[in-house]
């Protein structure tokens, strides 16, 4: 493998680390209704666990309400006990059509809380990147020993990945940033 494979191989990871880090804050609620807000609930749907999104349409018709339009009427009931059950603290209301989630307003208390959440999702996503960063320097160690590159090329190579692995960290801890300033704003 070519050192150049290595570095789109550690690009294509770290992005995904990357997304998968948005994708945990897209979950966490903040004070404004958001239709990612839902995406980690999945419903009982005909025998299987379905993402929400699969059994109908999320929309926000207010700052602090979302709503669920379910295609099939049959499972209002399980898409709000879905949500009812979730982590999220939420109170769907089923009015026979559609299903209302009012948003109150997030306490100072479950601020910190979110808080501490965002930060433990992006220390999860440092050590992913990491532990990426290992693996291609052990790669590239393996590559030098073999002879297939000289020393300065490991070196540089080196510095390369660490390069790559810092500005991944600090394009995470720039999210998180912008994260924590979504959920302290009242």
């Amino acid at each position: 493998m070519s050192y150049n494979e290595l570095k789109q191989d550690m690009q294509v990871r770290v992005q995904k680390s990357i997304e998968s880090l948005k994708k945990d804050f897209s979950g966490l609620r903040t004070g404004r209704a958001s239709t990612g807000l839902l995406d980690s609930i999945m419903v009982d749907a005909y025998g299987s666990m379905v993402p929400i999104n699969q059994v109908g349409n999320v929309s926000v018709p207010e700052a602090r309400m979302l709503s669920v339009n379910v295609w099939d009427k049959n499972l209002l009931k399980h898409v709000e006990k879905a949500i009812r059950e979730s982590s999220l603290g939420l109170n769907p209301m089923n009015d026979g059509v559609q299903i209302r989630i009012p948003l109150p307003p997030l306490s100072e208390e479950r601020r910190v809380e979110l808080t501490k959440i965002a930060g433990k999702y992006t220390e999860e996503a440092r050590i992913a990147v990491r532990n990426i960063r290992r693996d291609i320097l052990d790669k590239i160690k393996k590559m030098k020993n073999d002879g297939e590159i000289s020393e300065d090329d490991q070196k540089r190579y080196e510095e390369d990945v660490q390069k790559m692995t810092d500005k991944a960290i600090e394009e995470m801890d720039e999210l998180l940033k912008v994260k924590e300033g979504e959920i302290k704003q009242v």
